[in-house]
């Protein structure tokens, strides 16, 4: 991977970091009080929904942080190694919180008149879209592990070679 594309990489990466944390701490709380003026009917509803913004605001941020992480592994040479599997693995379990999240948020939205019901099949929908999305993971992390066993199998041919010249 060119520097400049490392480079371009990590400016999304800061950028959405960054827009994160303004959701989380600015728009968040003015969602709160929106919702707050809704009435005490949907008060439940208030509560679960905000607590569902925020750990799926988590699950984006932590993916942030592990593609940083890799892209750095990658720019160091080292990402052929067990120590990228670790990132790979909170990867995948990030985005199967983010689908169980996603889910919670159609159920928390099913009772009621506030949402149709069309609008919460599509939400279940996102939810299969963000599951499959782990499980594409999945696959490049068994491409992962091919990698770094035909690494390891070329340093030791490498190593078998040098012994021989």
């Amino acid at each position: 991977m060119g520097k400049l594309t490392v480079l371009a990489l990590r400016v999304v990466l800061v950028a959405l970091l960054a827009g994160s944390v303004f959701v989380q701490t600015v728009m968040v709380p003015l969602l709160a009080i929106d919702l707050e003026e809704m009435g005490t009917e949907f008060a439940y509803q208030r509560t679960a929904f905000l607590v569902i913004t925020v750990l799926g605001i988590v699950t984006a941020q932590v993916v942030l942080v592990c593609v940083w992480r890799l892209v750095t592994m990658v720019r160091r040479g080292t990402v052929f190694s067990h120590a990228a599997f670790r990132y790979v693995h909170i990867v995948i379990g990030a985005f199967v919180a983010a689908a169980l999240l996603t889910f919670a948020l159609a159920v928390v939205l099913v009772p009621g008149e506030a949402v149709a019901p069309g609008i919460v099949l599509l939400i279940c929908g996102a939810s299969v879209a963000v599951l499959g999305v782990a499980l594409v993971v999945l696959v490049l992390r068994t491409l992962l592990a091919q990698a770094v066993a035909r690494d390891v199998e070329a340093a030791q041919m490498k190593a078998e070679l040098d012994e021989v010249i």
